[in-house]
């Protein structure tokens, strides 16, 4: 119950030096704001209070003049927005800071797919099934640098909340954006969210008098386009290691076993048993049960219904499994004020979705440790534990390093699960547990009709909740108006900081930019299969002492429990360097079955991929990386590319890539390669022991160019193939002409 101030209070003490920084940054730079720690997630606080939809503002000569609303975000689900028709999309942290510097972003004009919505969705689903369904379609069009619109009469029928959902898993499907037009519903969301007449008004006629109204003729023309009838979604989740990997709820249990069997290789009814409990751990049995991430906190449907089924298991005296780790995170403080209004947070406490927090948890890794009980039966047993979230990642070795099994769901099927505490389950026909006189419970005796959702939604999500919220919102509170900072114009970096340190980008540049130079003799750090996330290249999770970033913090004096995660240490480029390729479930196929970090060094032993590229680095021998299909998909992870350029790896070579990590690879001066002519790391039979050359990059290099690239194997024989270079426009090759974004920027910057 008092999970939210002690998190809190652990976050101003672990994170204070990055909190004096960003707040020292709010008063040394313009038009710089910083919404306070413990107020939401950007994303849904972007969505319910900052975006308008259609701004306006003074043109050069002065004259008042309106226009769409657009956003770039250092976060992929920053497209979350595109459901209130504000067009914006993920970056990464080094065009971001480009584009905050006054650098336009540059990128190929998109296709756009229409999706067609009809119909209505039925009862008993929410809008979590229709987004995973969704995210399987898209998945398997293949939408990658592509703009997708969502178009149909189902519009009619689709709340804002939902658009939003489907707008923030934009990433998960492959889409630059999944946007929604301008139409009645856009007013009703703006209105309830506390907007000022003024600009409801204004974007009401602005999209009106320009053809972007939704209306029964709109009718744009698309590339191509795809179609779904809502009437056909029923209650799904995705898993276990990827959002595109639907389940229909009545397929789960036999889905899993076939996971069991095929992927994990593991048997399901092994049993260990836990020190000082009554029960046993067993692969299937779930372990984290959270109602987490902007993706779904930011829809008061879902969460009102989840809250309904708190209160009707409650009151048959159903609770969670003692095993089952449950929290609550919502994106914003509006989400508890209408829980509290609708008297519903006092159930979720009842059944263990205690608050945690406003923000990022165990979406993003936060999970924090498991009982070590439970943890050690796990590790014991070699056991397949799993995880249910309301999140919209499922990576390998995102959600916590005791779970291998990761499932999307909607909260009210979060619930669900933690009541049942297993995947090995068909909740559609076999009983939760049983009532306080023995009865079975089953999920339809405690799931709310559509009808008791729609009621309480209106009674509780009011204009003043938001506007309540939302009044002092860059005030902070009583802790943030504390953190002491200097009025200095520059930052006066701390020498001794584990958190922030001055980066090492722009050390020995000089006034004038270089020119890009042929990759000679380059060693392999990494072969890598398909579908490596940016996860994968750079975990944002807890990490132990026996990690090179864990040594890093111990050697400073940094106790493993305040070792705090990657994410919270981005500030800190030496710990970042270190976890970059340190996932715990990245496979290097140069290596036979070792998971985690490792590569081989110059002398063939094996090694922490951070130890072996220093190695590589003090020879002065350059690197690459191969990789699968869609390389570094996932977060818009900047430190992906950084970490990727400050370990010495000059090109990184794939099928294909994800488009904001391509972009970031380039921003950071690492170019990035595709195969061509049907050529792959397998076809190719690469091993890790081979050199690599790669010509035609010096002199009158053009944008999406072939180059010819010599690879010398182990035994000496040499294979020449084509490589299609991703440096993708003209400005693109300015920027690793310059070493990256960023000096590109501030030569231009110095040179004005």
């Amino acid at each position: 119950p008092n999970a939210f101030a002690k998190n809190v209070e652990l976050e101003y003490g672990r994170n204070g030096e990055r909190y004096r920084f960003l707040k020292w940054g709010q008063s040394a730079f313009n038009n710089f704001r910083v919404v306070p720690p413990g107020t939401g997630i950007c994303h849904q606080v972007n969505l319910e209070y900052l975006s308008r939809t259609v701004w306006s503002d003074t043109d050069q000569s002065g004259e008042m003049v309106a226009y769409p609303d657009t956003l770039v975000g250092t976060d992929s689900h920053t497209t979350m927005v595109n459901g209130a028709a504000v067009l914006g999309w993920g970056v990464g942290g080094i065009e971001a800071e480009a584009a905050m510097l006054g650098q336009p972003l540059s990128m190929l004009i998109p296709e756009v797919i229409g999706f067609k919505l009809t119909g209505e969705m039925g009862e008993g689903t929410t809008g979590t099934d229709l987004v995973l369904k969704v995210v399987e379609m898209l998945r398997a069009k293949g939408v990658v640098g592509k703009f997708v619109e969502f178009y149909g009469e189902g519009l009619d029928h689709l709340p804002l909340a939902d658009r939003a959902t489907i707008g923030n898993m934009a990433p998960e499907y492959g889409a630059t954006c999944g946007f929604f037009p301008i139409d009645g519903e856009t007013l009703r969301y703006l209105t309830t969210t506390g907007r000022d007449e003024a600009t409801i008004a204004l974007v009401e006629a602005y999209a009106k008098e320009n053809g972007f109204w939704r209306d029964a003729d709109y009718a744009p023309v698309y590339t191509d386009t795809l179609e779904l009838d809502m009437g056909t979604i029923v209650p799904a989740i995705s898993g276990p290691k990827r959002p595109q990997d639907y389940v229909a709820l009545d397929h789960a249990k036999q889905a899993f076993h076939k996971e069991m069997e095929e992927t994990f290789k593991r048997p399901i009814d092994k049993q260990v048993a836990v020190k000082g409990e009554d029960y046993t751990m067993e692969s299937g049995k779930v372990v984290i049960a959270s109602i987490t991430s902007c993706t779904n906190t930011s829809n008061p449907y879902v969460m009102i219904g989840a809250g309904l089924v708190a209160r009707k298991a409650h009151e048959l005296g159903l609770n969670r499994k003692p095993w089952v780790k449950t929290s609550l995170a919502p994106g914003s403080q509006v989400v508890s004020a209408y829980l509290e209004a609708a008297d519903l947070q006092k159930d979720l406490d009842a059944v263990g979705f205690n608050l945690v927090g406003y923000g990022c948890t165990t979406c993003i890794g936060n999970s924090g440790p498991l009982q070590p009980e439970i943890s050690e039966a796990i590790a014991e047993g070699d056991l397949v534990a799993t995880a249910v979230l309301s999140g919209n990642r499922n990576f390998e070795g995102r959600i916590s390093p005791d779970v291998r099994a990761n499932y999307l769901a909607s909260p009210p099927l979060v619930v669900a699960y933690a009541l049942a505490g297993t995947l090995d389950i068909d909740l559609t026909t076999e009983p939760l547990g049983q009532d306080k006189d023995g009865n079975d419970v089953f999920l339809k005796d405690i799931w709310p009709t559509s009808r008791e959702v729609a009621d309480l939604v209106e009674q509780t999500v009011t204009r003043e909740a938001f506007q309540s919220k939302y009044a002092n919102v860059f005030d902070g509170d009583e802790k943030w108006r504390g953190v002491e900072t200097t009025d200095s114009l520059t930052y006066d970096w701390p020498s001794t900081s584990t958190y922030v340190q001055n980066p090492p980008y722009f050390e020995g540049m000089g006034s004038e930019p270089g020119d890009i130079s042929n990759v000679e003799g380059a060693k392999v750090l990494a072969i890598l299969g398909d579908m490596i996330t940016t996860d994968h290249i750079s975990p944002a999770g807890s990490f132990t002492d026996k990690t090179p970033a864990g040594e890093y913090l111990v050697d400073r004096q940094v106790a493993p429990r305040d070792f705090n995660s990657y994410g919270s240490r981005r500030g800190n480029h030496e710990v970042m360097m270190r976890g970059t390729f340190a996932n715990i479930r990245i496979k290097n196929e140069m290596l036979d079955g070792v998971e985690g970090g490792f590569s081989k060094g110059p002398a063939g032993t094996t090694m922490s991929m951070f130890d072996a590229a220093m190695a590589y680095k003090a020879q002065g021998t350059p690197l690459v990386i191969f990789g699968g299909e869609q390389y570094g998909a996932g977060s818009s992870r900047d430190w992906a590319a950084k970490g990727t350029a400050l370990l010495g790896i000059k090109a990184v070579i794939a099928e294909s890539f994800e488009r904001i990590h391509r972009s970031n690879l380039v921003g950071m001066g690492v170019i990035p390669f595709e195969f061509t002519g049907g050529d792959s790391r397998k076809s190719l039979g690469l091993t890790g022991e081979e050199t690599v050359s790669i010509h035609g990059l010096d002199g009158d290099l053009q944008p999406l160019s072939e180059v010819p690239c010599t690879i010398t194997m182990g035994d000496g024989t040499v294979k020449e193939i084509s490589l299609k270079c991703r440096i993708d426009t003209a400005i693109e090759k300015e920027y690793v002409e310059n070493g990256g974004v960023l000096h590109y920027v501030l030569r231009h910057l110095a040179a004005a």
